[in-house]
Parts: C-alpha cells; sequence; structure tokens
C-alpha cells in the first residue's frame, strides 16, 4: 500500500513538474503575442504618420485598439452572462440519490 502512495506521489510530481513547464510556456508566448500587437501598432502609427503626422497617426491606432477593446469586453460580458454558477446536474443527481435513499425499494 505504501508503495502504491509512494509510486502515486511520485507520478503527481513529476506530472505538476510538466504542467508548470507547459505554463511558463504558454506565458511567455502570451507575452511574446503582446510585444508583437506593440510593435505591430508602432509600426502602423509610423506608417500611417507619412501621411497623417505621427500625433494623429497614434490617435488613429488608438481608437482602433479601443474598438476591438470594446468588442471584446462586449463578447466577454455577454459570454459570462450566460454562465449558471449553479451545477444543475448534479443538483438533480443529488436529489435523485437522496429520494433512492429515502425509499430504496422504488
Amino acid at each position: 500500500m505504501r508503495q502504491e502512495l509512494e509510486l502515486a506521489k511520485a507520478e503527481i510530481r513529476e506530472e505538476a513538474t510538466k504542467a508548470g513547464k507547459a505554463a511558463g510556456m504558454l506565458g511567455a508566448a502570451g507575452f511574446a503575442g503582446y510585444m508583437t500587437a506593440v510593435l505591430l501598432s508602432l509600426a502602423l502609427a509610423f506608417g500611417l504618420a507619412t501621411f497623417l503626422g505621427l500625433g494623429w497617426a497614434t490617435l488613429v491606432v488608438a481608437v482602433l485598439w479601443g474598438i476591438a477593446g470594446f468588442a471584446l469586453f462586449s463578447a466577454g460580458r455577454a459570454r459570462l452572462r450566460k454562465v449558471n454558477p449553479k451545477p444543475e446536474r448534479t443538483i438533480e443527481t443529488l436529489k435523485e440519490d437522496a429520494e433512492w435513499a429515502r425509499h430504496p425499494t422504488k
């Protein structure tokens, strides 16, 4: 029994290490994506600056990011409103189990 518990602990520890490394990679990928967005925004602003001037170009890029942020916020809020925090199926199953426990012959 002890050997089984030790084996389980070792396996869990190994899997947790793998998960930690994967999470670190995902975090680094998120940062790389963020930096890409920043640098592309700067490139767009400087590209537009040849036509509009740097101040107006950066304002245009900021407005585009504002529109994208508002669209993402609206979509996220709409999805969040659809979330039901109450585990309906679990509650129903527990009610059925309680009913069966009261009347096991039914």
